[in-house]
Order: C-alpha cells, then structure tokens, then sequence
C-alpha cells in the first residue's frame, strides 16, 4: 500500500507542479505561444509537442490536456491568428467612412498582419493540416476577417462604386491580391525590393487602389 501510495504520488506530482504554474488557466496560451516562437526560430520541422512542452517549463505530457496531438495545437495557432488578423482589420478600417476606403485599408491591415505575424500567416494557409480546420471562434457581433471583406466589397457595390453582380467573384479577387502580396512579401519572393512593415503598407496601398480600378463599374458610353 505504501509502495502504491508513493507512486501514486508522484505521478501526480508533474500536474501538481503545473497547476501551480498555471494556476490562472494560461498553460494552453503558454503553449500557443511556445509553438509560434519555435515556428519563428526553428521551422515547422522542429515542432513536437515534446519541445513545446520544454520551452513551457512544464512535462512532456502537460499538453495532453489542451490538445490531443501537434495538429490541434496547430489550429490553435492558426484560430488565434484569423482572430487577431480580422482585430486588426477593423481597428485600420473603423476611422474610415466610405466603403472604398474602408477596402483599401482591409487590404492593407491583412498584408501589415502577414509582415509582422509571418508564424502565424504561415499555419493559417500551410498545408500543416490532414483534417478539415474548424472555424475559429469569433468574439459575438464582430466579424472574421472573409466576412469582413464580403461585406464591405457588398457595402461599395450598393453605392455604385463597384461592377454589379453576384460579390463572391469580387470578393475572390481582391483576397487573391492582397493574399498574394502578403506571400510574396513572407517568403521573401520580392527580389530586390524593399522589405519590412513600411514597404509592405506602402506597397499594399499602391496595389489595392489598383485592384479597385480593375473592379470599378464599366464606364458608360
């Protein structure tokens, strides 16, 4: 009884010692957080979750209890950045009024997330996943980021400012461009041009008026 009692013990002690760490409930975060810096530093070949688990200071089995294998830890990280790209979206959208300019600045705020979040920009559309993602879950009456680009492309046709029709085609259009250019600008593909957050905004400005020209209505003849 007391050879049991003592393994018993110290079984539990690893998750006693977690708790106490992550007493506030922060142990899944800390492990979004430690995948994202080992993204970040290492690549997506380094990731175990027994390497996440190191870097968290706790055991190899603490993020068991969060996620069930690497990839749900993934989509973790992926979910926290839809969530955070579409925050920065609407902050970069809110002070402007007209539906044109409310879409360029949506571009922009996608293309500034790419340059300054690549980790996360990478999971969210790497081929990382065996299974359907899930739809991140959204904060209640705010909009993800697609939808966000949906309705403000609907919001500029409604008042005449782009070509009439069904908006996914457009909608399309426009996600292919700024996704596009926030790739290029991640994986370095620009060649000689400038990189960093100040080329990116100026380069995602240049190119999203462009994109609206090619989607204004015809002119009338």
């Amino acid at each position: 009884m007391a050879t049991r009692g003592k393994r018993k013990q110290a079984a539990e002690a690893p998750a006693e010692k977690d708790r106490g760490r992550y007493h506030h409930g922060d142990l899944r975060q800390a492990l979004v957080d430690a995948a994202v810096a080992l993204i970040a530093e290492e690549g997506f070949g380094a990731l175990t979750l027994r390497e996440v688990a190191r870097r968290a200071g706790v055991t190899h089995a603490a993020p068991y209890r969060h996620f069930a294998d690497k990839e749900a830890l993934l989509e973790a990280v992926a979910h926290e950045g839809f969530r955070a790209m579409a925050r920065e979206m609407r902050e970069r959208m809110a002070p402007m009024t007209g539906p044109l300019e409310r879409l360029y600045a949506a571009g922009e705020a996608y293309v500034l997330f790419a340059v300054l979040h690549p980790p996360h920009f990478r999971v969210m559309f790497g081929p990382h996943f065996t299974r359907p993602m899930s739809s991140p879950p959204e904060p209640e009456g705010e909009q993800g980021a697609f939808t966000l680009l949906v309705s403000t492309i609907e919001a500029a046709q409604a008042a005449g400012l782009l070509r009439e029709g069904e908006s996914r085609p457009l909608t399309l259009t426009a996600w292919s461009l700024v996704h596009g250019l926030a790739s290029l600008f991640v994986d370095r593909q620009l060649g000689e041009s400038p990189q960093g957050v100040e080329a990116a905004e100026a380069l995602a400005r240049v190119q999203t008026r462009l994109l609206v020209e090619g989607l204004r209505p015809p002119a009338r003849g």
